[in-house]
């Protein structure tokens, strides 16, 4: 997939990576949509502002009208709430759920007819090594970015014969208000948004960013009762 001359739209753009995403998809040439729920919190050159709520039916269907031209989907917006999955509030459980699982399933059915009438494209949904494995302190975000990470892959097969590129990008920690409270090694945004720029031009399926991403995902075949407890211990 051709980064120059196409036009992206990326979700959750008014901050993170989001905003990192939209900048470099913009400096390789691209014209790029930032869409946030919050659109007048977008100002970066070369980036055109629109609204979007991901939890809204009326709100992405909106923007699928007003964009289109899309031939890059970034599904990227998302949220955290960090808490022992025993004292996890419900209400904070079923919110995660609704931006980063059903926000995304969202705006990939409405775009999907957009992406196809435009000779395919690509659609790029923002995942996490925890799509694959549960932390201790996000448990309930873990769930979420899994739904999504099944969804995605729904996606993949169901958009082939359109000629959609699906392409899944996990990562560890990024250096954003997203992880700021963690305390572990945190990936740049502009590393992560250089690796999904690369993974669109090779027309990647997967995009593995980090070394604690490729851990994880080298460790899946193991037995719960041999991957769990090194979890636990280098991250509990």
């Amino acid at each position: 997939m051709e980064v120059k001359g196409a036009t992206a739209l990326v979700t959750g753009a008014n901050r993170g990576l989001g905003r990192e995403f939209a900048r470099a998809l913009s400096a390789a040439g691209a014209n790029v949509y930032g869409a946030a729920r919050d659109a007048a919190a977008i100002s970066d050159d070369g980036v055109t502002a629109v609204e979007l709520d991901v939890t809204s039916d009326a709100s992405v269907t909106a923007a699928a009208k007003s964009c289109p031209e899309v031939s890059i989907l970034i599904n990227n917006a998302g949220i955290a709430r960090p808490r022992n999955v025993l004292q996890a509030s419900i209400d904070d459980a079923r919110q995660e759920i609704e931006v980063n699982y059903l926000g995304s399933l969202r705006v990939a059915q409405a775009f999907a007819p957009v992406l196809r009438r435009n000779g395919g494209g690509a659609m790029v949904n923002i995942l996490s090594a925890v799509s694959w494995v549960a932390m201790p302190r996000i448990p309930t975000y873990s769930a979420s970015k899994a739904a999504q990470w099944a969804i995605s892959n729904a996606l993949r097969s169901s958009l082939r014969g359109q000629g959609t590129l699906v392409t899944g990008i996990h990562l560890g920690f990024a250096d954003t208000d997203l992880a700021a409270a963690v305390e572990l090694e945190k990936i740049p945004p502009a590393a992560v948004a250089r690796a999904v720029l690369a993974g669109l031009e090779e027309d990647r399926e997967e995009v593995v960013v980090d070394d604690f991403s490729r851990m994880v995902k080298s460790k899946l075949c193991r037995d719960p009762a041999a991957l769990y407890p090194q979890i636990e211990r280098d991250f509990g």
